[in-house]
């Protein structure tokens, strides 16, 4: 695993700090759902005929807004972002913020609500927890790019991704030690149902199949957070009727999208291979049901899969099936009043880490049936039983790991920050650690094989660690945005910039010196204007004393400029 980080995260040999791209290109975005258009008197605001009196940024906000016509639409609008008509009064209302208006349209005064740029993650949370989908608008220029290209009209702006409760990355809107399943279910293929299953916080990435009698069971196995349906499976009664308590949570999407042979495009070209023959067989239910889900997942991030695992097949014959009903009797992760205390996960919790927490979590959702495996994984308890100091030692560690899943998950969909940077560099230091420590002798006793195997997979990555140790500051901001993360001496060419924001004003009278001795001229000045920049200001008596290398940019009355 940790081998997968260090060439996902990287260094380029030039001191630049960047993160891999894939060579891939992306898959075509998928077409906006056709919806019916009610009668005029019917219409809501947005789709009412407009007055030409209405401002080019109304225009553009709702061209923008036809495209996501099922998505709350957060539109930039310098420190804010704005909603307008429906959104408005939808947002204001569930998130207890004031509703107000600007401009109108057909005479109507055009509601309006906005929350800070800054903090919308706790708004986006409140919207996210009451079932709303949410795009996010940004403005791609700023006003200064807008002017060069010479347009006169609003800045350009584009929905960068659509936030659903199963696409969800950041740690404020996540449960620390759950995963957060989106899962899609393929059309039936006689009795068979392809199950696939993606935490996009995470990677990982399940797929098996399942028939009509078991699927209940598999859902509340997996809690998801989001289920992809085919439109058509909404109106299977059999079907729709074993998705009980999960309705809310259905996102039909159209037949076609799960047609089985560009599923199996889309799989091999996310993993740049011929054939999905080395990650097992699967079945066209199985591949109908993963290559809908990468799709989906591309359409509302608008963004490429660069860490997503390599799929597990999960068989029916490899974990214990425990049907609805039973796994709520067991209070496995939940008790019967539906909270996790006093539940057997929360009784048995003793890990020390989010991502432990996380697998213990799955692993006993789903209870192994493979001797071979339950044998390998028992041998490895027995292990630190016997030896108290190897066990302590590594349960002291694990304590300082950050989260490193969720943090190269931000990376690879570009959200991430400059304290995620550092959590791999933390992350992969303690993982050299405890390879190190698990490797010595332990009273000549072997690592049991599976033990082994997983100490042998920590690898090495001294080299990513150094190079982050060099790049990153001591002290690293929240935010991207707020600079000052790579460390002095790590880059040259930054370096001179960082000198340049402090000490401008010296260099510039240090030029303005040097030009004074070159030319003989004691009154020239170098001045700043937002037409020219910067330039060398003399009086007109002295344009002869000028060398041949100055260019010259304008001529006023008092004063020629170069």
């Amino acid at each position: 695993m940790t081998a997968a980080l260090s060439s996902q995260v990287a260094l380029s040999p030039d001191s630049t700090l960047e993160i891999k791209q894939p060579s891939f290109d992306f898959f075509e975005l998928a077409e906006p759902k056709p919806h019916a258009i009610p009668p005029l008197d019917e219409q809501p605001l947005s789709q009412k005929p407009l007055k030409p009196t209405l401002s080019p940024g109304m225009v553009q906000y709702l061209s923008i807004k036809e495209s996501y016509p099922d998505s709350l639409l957060f539109f930039r609008m310098g420190d804010f972002y704005e909603l307008f008509f429906e959104d408005a009064v939808i947002a204001a209302k569930d998130l207890d913020i004031v509703l107000t208006k600007r401009g109108k349209n057909d005479g109507d005064d055009i509601p309006m609500c906005g929350v800070p740029a800054h903090a919308y993650e706790s708004y986006l949370s409140k919207l996210i927890q009451k079932g709303h989908r949410v795009a996010i608008c940004e403005q791609m220029e700023d006003p200064e790019t807008a002017k060069k290209r010479g347009s006169k009209g609003p800045l350009l702006r584009d929905v960068v991704r659509v936030v659903t409760p199963g696409t969800l990355t950041e740690d404020s809107l996540l449960e620390a030690r759950q995963n957060n399943f989106l899962i899609a279910l393929s059309p039936l293929t006689g009795q068979e149902i392809g199950v696939a299953v993606i935490d996009l916080s995470t990677g990982t990435f399940l797929i098996e199949a399942t028939d009509l009698s078991m699927l209940p069971g598999v859902l509340a196995r997996l809690d998801p957070a989001e289920i992809v349906i085919p439109d058509r499976l909404m109106m299977e009664p059999a079907l729709y009727d074993h998705l009980g308590q999960w309705k809310r949570k259905l996102t039909p999407l159209p037949h076609a999208r799960f047609d089985a042979e560009n599923g199996r495009r889309r799989l091999e070209t996310i993993y740049n291979v011929k054939t999905l023959d080395a990650f097992g067989a699967y079945s066209q239910a199985e591949i109908r049901a993963a290559g809908a889900l990468i799709d989906y997942i591309q359409i509302t991030q608008k963004s490429s899969l660069r860490m997503l695992d390599r799929p597990r097949h999960l068989k029916s014959a490899s974990i214990m099936v425990i049907d609805a009903p039973t796994r709520r009797s067991l209070e496995l992760h939940y008790s019967q009043s539906g909270q996790r205390h006093g539940s057997l996960l929360e009784t048995i919790d003793y890990t020390k880490t989010a991502a432990g927490g996380r697998l213990l979590s799955l692993q006993l959702a789903t209870p192994l049936m493979v001797q071979n495996t339950i044998e390998e994984r028992l041998d490895a308890v027995s292990f630190f039983v016997d030896h108290a100091d190897a066990r302590d030692y590594v349960r002291e560690t694990l304590t300082k790991c950050p989260d490193m899943e969720r943090a190269l998950s931000r990376l690879n969909f570009q959200r991430g920050s400059p304290r995620d940077l550092a959590a791999i560099r933390d992350g992969l230091t303690i993982a050299m650690k405890l390879k190190s420590a698990l490797q010595e002798d332990h009273g000549g006793a072997a690592l049991p094989e599976g033990l082994a195997k997983s100490v042998t997979r920590l690898g090495f990555h001294g080299d990513t660690i150094d190079k982050l140790n060099r790049a990153l500051a001591e002290d690293l901001p929240i935010y991207t945005r707020d600079g000052d993360f790579i460390a002095n001496d790590f880059n040259p060419e930054l370096d001179a910039y960082r000198y340049l924001r402090t000490n401008g004003r010296e260099e510039i009278a240090r030029f303005q010196g040097e030009y004074i001795t070159r030319t003989g001229i004691n009154s020239l000045k170098i001045k700043h204007n937002n037409v020219i920049g910067y330039h060398i200001d003399i009086g007109p008596t002295h344009v002869s004393k000028i060398p041949e290398d100055f260019i010259h940019r304008q001529t006023l009355a008092s004063s020629v400029r170069y």
